[in-house]
């Protein structure tokens, strides 16, 4: 069967549910308008930040603040892409409509994740130029040294992020349990680890902070094993993985 069928399928999916078209509206306004209250709230406290923080000050960085909220509503989009079909008995209907499974998942990871980059790059473009307006002096240009890579890395994080949540939600076939066990993976273990210096070097491979290093100006510090283009790297990997275990499952189960 041919591709363009399954991914206006997957389009019109996607597009006729309010909930992910909301959640992906979510995206964009939560991140740009948490990012720009931090960014005016540095901007109001900057000679009471400690020397060494102003020092490695990254403004850019600084702009896409609001990612921790951002990327969970980008979490429940993946989870719900596949956990909505499950729940409503329409993924029969679907794998009847497209017997090769491993196509079907494709046409959802490929629309899914489509939708996630623009989406991305568009909060990455609004929350840049939102914060740095209200960092004032403080503030960098688009032209600046690494700056245009870290805003359209916005899009490519949240869009692997996306693969990565439908590859869980896949194996799952649960909204709610995927949405859980992507919080606590992608939000809270790295956080978890970071605090403790015998696990902090397993936090560096985690997918959120592999991939989070796409969107630094500054470098992380001399501990990261990796660049920016590694770290995003690393994510990758993690999102193929999800997505080939996705795939493992749905062949394996039935609907």
């Amino acid at each position: 069967m041919a591709l363009s069928p399954i991914l206006r399928s997957e389009w019109t999916k996607i597009r006729t549910v309010a909930s992910t078209r909301w959640t992906l509206a979510t995206v964009l306004a939560v991140t740009a308008a948490m990012g720009a209250g931090l960014c005016a709230l540095v901007d109001a406290t900057w000679d009471q930040l400690p020397a060494v923080e102003r020092a490695t000050f990254d403004a850019t960085q600084m702009s896409f603040s609001g990612m921790m909220l951002g990327q969970l509503a980008v979490l429940v989009f993946g989870a719900m892409v596949v956990g909505t079909e499950y729940s409503s008995g329409m993924i029969r209907t679907s794998l009847a409509a497209v017997p090769r499974r491993g196509t079907l998942l494709l046409g959802k990871v490929a629309v899914a994740t489509g939708l996630a980059l623009v989406v991305g790059l568009a909060t990455g473009f609004v929350s840049f130029f939102l914060g740095q307006a209200l960092l004032g002096d403080h503030s960098v240009g688009l032209d600046g040294e690494n700056v245009l890579r870290a805003v359209t890395g916005v899009g490519l994080y949240l869009a692997l992020l996306t693969a990565f949540a439908i590859g869980i939600a896949m194996m799952l076939r649960n909204s709610a349990a995927s949405v859980c066990i992507l919080i606590a993976f992608i939000l809270i273990l790295p956080m978890v680890l970071g605090v403790v210096d015998a696990t902090r070097k397993v936090a560096y491979y985690l997918p959120n902070s592999a991939g989070s290093a796409i969107m630094q100006t500054v470098p992380a510090g001399p501990d990261v094993p990796y660049g920016p283009w590694g770290g995003l790297g690393i994510m990758a990997l993690w999102a193929l993985a999800a997505v080939a275990g996705g795939l493992l499952v749905l062949k394996k189960r039935d609907a």
